[in-house]
């Protein structure tokens, strides 16, 4: 059988990987410790599915739900991005509606590139970033993320030939993998170089709670998370994915919205349209009710990981580790010691085998995340410990073979 030559740019996933490593692991008889997935292990709040179930028993929520069946939901999703942004938001044309924010950021390069026109992609960056801009026949310009440039990419680094054949730049902060945040005045730059190069500026939102300390839960220009909206005010050229997968705890959900350009909403809702309907009513009127009601539960989620954080940071420092203290996210971005500082799947998959803990490794998100393995926040203080207990033996062995 012959398939489709574009299946070749997507046979490498950092998250199968490491499934097949953890599935080796267990048939050695370790127990698991998980760290290599940023799926939280919190639960979800009683309201949210209070909401849910009261919708099961309703006949009327079990059909298909198109585009103007969501309104409610949209509405939600506008009036949450006012009162937190100070945006103006019309729900109408605005707004749309996602299977999760990967959704977008997969199918949006099929509305926006044609084969062969270049995205400017984070490097280190989430891996469906790149797979929806190979689905759509585009090449990829990574933009090397660097400790050194607090993880920021240099847009005068990237060559003119490849500007003259660039439609889109994507976006992400706080930024997964490595937990770098960006200041306003990162994406007033941003805004500034994708209207004199004419890119579609996308930006990846799903950690825009997940900030330690303060100034980050008002309408604040100075906010540690800010959005795009807050540097491209007339949402001139840009796309805002959000997902309730992080400051919900409702990875399982698969509910997400993307913000922005009227134009660009359009011709996403058009891809989806030939894709998919939409999830479950019931699943949105759980959706409606987190982003609706008090904020406690997204501020006690916060506090749980920067808890865990300071656990792990601290468990680490112990071992002689010295890991940077991320000020957002649920991970934590660890550059590798020796003499592992160039193999890191070498790393997670050793790592796996002899202790039973399983990371995930820097290079599966890009080249330029080699020699760094990503920790996930997504166990509690006491799990974190035992975790560090068990790297303990393996660092000092310092094998690599």
């Amino acid at each position: 059988m012959q398939l489709a030559q574009r299946l070749q740019s997507l046979q490498s996933n950092v998250f199968a990987d490491m499934d097949q490593a953890k599935a080796k692991a267990r048939a050695l008889g370790k127990e698991i410790i998980d760290l290599s997935l940023g799926s939280s292990d919190l639960p979800v709040s009683e309201q949210v599915l209070s909401a849910i179930r009261e919708s099961l028993s309703d006949a009327t929520t079990h059909g298909y739900l198109l585009f103007h069946g969501t309104q409610a939901f949209r509405q939600a999703a506008a009036d949450w991005y006012s009162k937190k942004f100070g945006i103006s938001v019309n729900p109408e044309t605005e707004v749309l509606l996602l299977i999760g924010s990967q959704e977008g950021t997969a199918h949006l390069p099929l509305a926006v590139l044609n084969p062969g026109d270049f995205a400017l992609l984070q490097d280190p960056g989430y891996p469906s970033h790149a797979g929806g801009v190979y689905l759509a026949g585009g090449q990829i310009y990574p933009m090397p993320l660097l400790a050194e440039n607090s993880f920021l990419p240099v847009f005068e680094d990237i060559p003119v030939s490849v500007l003259e054949q660039a439609k889109l730049m994507v976006l992400s902060y706080p930024h997964n993998p490595t937990s770098a945040i960006a200041p306003l005045s990162f994406f007033q730059e941003a805004v500034a170089f994708c209207r004199q190069h004419n890119l579609v500026l996308v930006h990846d939102f799903p950690y825009a709670d997940l900030v330690f300390g303060e100034g980050t839960t008002t309408v604040n220009p100075q906010s540690l998370a800010p959005s795009i909206f807050q540097a491209d005010l007339d949402k001139e050229l840009s796309i805002e994915f959000f997902s309730l997968s992080k400051s919900y705890n409702m990875g399982g959900f698969r509910v997400g919205y993307a913000i922005g350009n009227a134009e660009l909403i359009q011709a996403l809702r058009q891809v989806k349209a030939v894709i998919d309907f939409n999830q479950y009513r019931g699943i949105l009127n759980g959706a409606i009710a987190a982003l609706t009601i008090p904020q406690e539960h997204v501020k006690q989620t916060v506090a749980i990981f920067q808890q865990r954080r300071d656990t792990l940071i601290q468990a680490l420092h112990r071992l002689g580790w010295q890991v940077p203290t991320p000020l957002a996210t649920m991970y934590v971005w660890a550059k590798l010691p020796a003499p592992w500082t160039s193999n890191s799947i070498g790393f997670c998959t050793q790592l796996a085998a002899q202790t039973g803990v399983a990371v995930a490794p820097g290079v599966g998100f890009g080249k330029a995340g080699e020699g760094y393995v990503r920790f996930a926040l997504v166990r509690g203080p006491e799990v974190l410990e035992k975790a560090v207990e068990r790297m303990a033996g393996f660092l000092r062995s310092g094998s690599n073979e």
